[in-house]
């Protein structure tokens, strides 16, 4: 006789955001057979995200993490909107809004007169606080940090952070829910930048400053982390990637929130930012790319 599958923590999944990370995690959802709703403010944005979703499940599909055959109904069952009022009916919403800290606050605050009191409000910020976001709610004890990695259904990892009144019982439900989705949890206190973010923020930053201080070329630098480290790509690669104005802002929020100079950005780095070379999004940045990238 066959092992029945094991419960679902929730059965519905409310996203807010469906940029690169929110239709990530809607098309996570999806496969794992939970009602899903994406919202975003307009619809070019939806268009944009549900084309993603389609994407994520077609190679979700292609690795054998869902059956090809069941791609269409799955993605056929998902429930965009622009009504945050669709909501109230979730077992979890995730927001997944731009890196604003006054832009989820204010989120959060309508959510708490929409989402039903049992509900976990959960926020996939990679460094933003937990505590700030949760204390405009009049229930902080529901609101928890889950923070997701792109692309969202390739990435193993998922990090659940605990504001400073997140109650037990939520962040075990968070848990449930994100091992769920099969991903891996490690926790974290609610400190700026959490492991992950502030870890990567100080050796992208010790990058800048070696190639400023002329200790190594940005190739040299970029081949050590790879080779020596088994980095999938190196400092300057990454940053690339990530968006220069983005580890600009990951750096400002360590120093702001620790005042502690190794978190102090090279001074290449905010000139770079300055100067609009931001890397792949802008064409150029550490290295140049073709225009279509």
């Amino acid at each position: 006789m066959m092992a029945s599958s094991p419960p679902k923590p929730v059965e519905s999944l409310f996203v807010i955001g469906s940029g690169i990370m929110g239709s990530g995690i809607a098309a996570v959802g999806l496969a794992r057979g939970l009602r899903v709703h994406l919202y975003d403010v307009k619809d070019t944005y939806l268009d944009k995200g549900l084309a993603n979703v389609r994407k994520h499940l077609d190679k979700m599909a292609a690795r054998g993490a869902v059956p090809a055959a069941e791609v269409p109904k799955l993605f056929e069952s998902m429930q965009p909107t622009l009504s945050l009022q669709d909501a109230a009916g979730a077992d979890i919403v995730v927001e997944a809004a731009p890196e604003n800290l006054e832009m989820k606050r204010e989120i959060f605050h309508k959510l708490d007169s929409i989402v039903r009191p049992g509900a976990i409000l959960a926020t996939n910020t990679s460094s933003l606080s937990i505590t700030l976001i949760a204390a405009a709610t009049q229930d902080p004890g529901r609101v928890v940090g889950i923070h997701f990695f792109n692309p969202v259904p390739a990435m193993e990892l998922v990090e659940l952070i605990s504001g400073a009144r997140t109650r037990p019982e939520v962040l075990d439900r968070a848990r449930a829910f994100a091992q769920f989705l099969g991903k891996t949890v490690t926790g974290s206190k609610d400190f700026p930048g959490f492991i992950t973010t502030r870890s990567i923020g100080v050796l992208l930053n010790e990058a800048v400053w070696m190639l400023y201080e002329g200790v190594a070329t940005r190739e040299d630098i970029d081949t050590a982390h790879k080779l020596g480290f088994h980095h999938p790509m190196g400092p300057f690669e990454l940053a690339d990637l990530v968006g220069l104005d983005t580890a600009l802002a990951i750096l400002e929020r360590l120093y702001t929130g620790f005042r502690d100079p190794k978190y102090r950005a090279c001074p290449l780095l905010v000139q770079m930012v300055e100067a609009g070379k931001l890397g792949r999004k802008s064409g150029e940045g550490f290295y140049k790319y073709p225009r279509n990238e």
